[in-house]
């Protein structure tokens, strides 16, 4: 097991230095250089790419996960496993490269305003896929060889260090706009390349093809379960990328570059909710295999109070300082400052609702969670379809957060109705209205000389205030303890 901690607490901090650098990069970076137009190619670039990568995938990252216990085999390098995993994936993207193609004339329809800008960069779009297909299969038997800190730290630093690289390059004159895409799919691609020759420095670059792996397990389980995951990871995909595809398409690439950027400054409400369930996870996994639904129901109830009291505090940070963080950014990007409120209003509440999804995919009755995730993304297209020809960008924010919110309330009652945990406690209703109280406290202060000096003050009165509410009214008994453990510290 030392190796599983290790590369565990690695690939922890790699995510949290990851996903802080994806926010600067995201959110103060690329939009002080690039036009909303420009990044919008970017986004539609990505998004298709990742859904063509996932379909010719045919979920065969997740059985690579769930099977390779059965190849290993170092003496025989694994029974022929990473050929037989890249194999069908490559034939899948043969035939998705090949509609691909063949649809280009439609796509091009569907983004008839931009279509001269997506026509240069059609098939490099394709080359973009193939490389993303390549790098989430190789991920994939890294993590299966216990092999994940490197791959972790390819992904979330050294490509996002490049990206920011290009865009200085292209705001500095040193690369026109055809030279930043090329350099963002050329990084891109290098991290595929780059695991490549990692997994041979390891001596597991086993590429000979072997009978072998046909008969390992049988052919038709393992398609059948990659059957099974590929609807889910379709639907994953959907949920995450549907937005910037259906507004480049129904409004315009201006508009899905606002969207994108508007979509990730939301996405700073979310980074205390993935830390808790890196953790929530395998602690939900011990509960259901000890069958114990007292400490699970503490948990969930403790994590939902948690994640409002975090949430909110966020929540009103970011929304409270909108005209600050816009400010750092081409003045274009402000058209998307209600779509960031209509988004963080959705993650609060997911956010809210607690460990619902988690304790659905580690219960039992795991595969309910397909379902919950295909009509998340069922809702979020039709809303889309609905909400983006009327209301613009904010539709599509308002699709995104209904979505979420509708599922939330599906799972929720699922989680109630089948195991009997709920996650509210009185005390949860009690924080949110400390946080409606010092919110207004903070959205009162005027505008100062400047809007750091007035970001500096609201965000000072929004600390004070909630904090002291919360220790007024004990509302959750945590934050006393927390601030008593640490003026213990500071006196020691």
């Amino acid at each position: 097991m030392g190796i599983v901690r290790r590369q565990g607490l690695r690939n922890t901090v790699i995510s949290y230095a990851g996903l802080a650098l994806g926010f600067v990069n995201t959110v103060l970076v690329l939009p002080k250089v690039l036009e909303p137009r420009q990044i919008g190619l970017t986004s539609v670039l990505v998004a298709l790419a990742t859904m063509f990568a996932q379909v010719s995938a045919f979920g065969f990252g997740n059985m690579g996960v769930r099977f390779f216990p059965y190849f290993r085999q170092p003496e025989t390098g694994h029974r022929g496993f990473l050929p037989f995993l890249l194999g069908v994936p490559l034939l899948g993207f043969g035939l998705v490269a090949a509609a691909y193609l063949a649809g280009k004339p439609l796509v091009l329809s569907w983004y008839a305003k931009d279509a001269d800008l997506l026509r240069d960069y059609y098939v490099w779009g394709l080359v973009l896929a193939l490389f993303t297909l390549l790098l989430n299969l190789q991920d994939t038997y890294l993590k299966s060889l216990y092999h994940t800190a490197f791959s972790s730290f390819a992904q979330e630093i050294i490509l996002r260090l490049l990206i920011t690289v290009g865009a200085l390059l292209f705001g500095g004159g040193y690369l026109n706009f055809h030279g930043y895409v090329l350099w963002y799919i050329g990084a891109s691609s290098s991290i595929a390349l780059l695991l490549t020759l990692y997994t041979a420095y390891i001596g597991e670059l086993h590429l000979r093809p072997a009978r072998a792996a046909l008969r390992v397990r049988p052919l038709g389980e393992m398609l059948s379960f990659g059957a099974f995951a590929l609807l889910g990871n379709v639907s994953g995909v959907i949920i995450t990328t549907i937005d910037s595809l259906m507004v480049g398409s129904k409004v315009s690439f201006d508009g899905a570059g606002i969207y994108s950027v508007a979509f990730f400054i939301s996405t700073a409400l979310v980074l205390p909710f993935r830390a808790l369930y890196k953790i929530a996870f395998p602690l939900l996994a011990d509960y259901w295999k000890d069958n114990d639904h007292a400490r699970m129901a503490d948990f969930y109830q403790r994590t939902t109070r948690l994640n409002t009291l975090l949430g909110c505090y966020l929540a009103l940070g970011i929304g409270l300082n909108l005209d600050f963080i816009f400010a750092q950014m081409k003045p274009a990007y402000a058209a998307g400052a209600t779509s960031v409120l209509v988004l963080l209003a959705g993650r609060l509440f997911d956010g809210i609702t607690g460990v619902n999804g988690l304790i659905v995919v580690t219960s039992p009755r795991y595969r309910y969670d397909l379902v919950f995730n295909a009509s998340l993304a069922g809702a979020t297209v039709l809303m889309n379809l609905l909400l983006i020809p009327r209301l613009g960008l904010t539709g599509a924010a308002v699709a995104a957060s209904v979505a979420m919110v509708l599922i939330n309330i599906a799972r929720t009652w699922f989680v109630w109705h089948s195991f009997g945990l709920q996650p509210f406690d009185r005390r949860v209703p009690l924080i949110l209205l400390l946080a409606a109280v010092a919110g207004v406290a903070a959205w009162l202060v005027p505008f100062v000389h400047s809007l750091f000096a007035t970001m500096l003050l609201r965000s000072t009165l929004l600390t004070a205030v909630y904090g002291g509410l919360l220790l007024l009214t004990n509302a959750e008994p945590q934050v006393r303890e927390t601030l008593q453990k640490l003026l213990k510290r500071g006196a020691a």
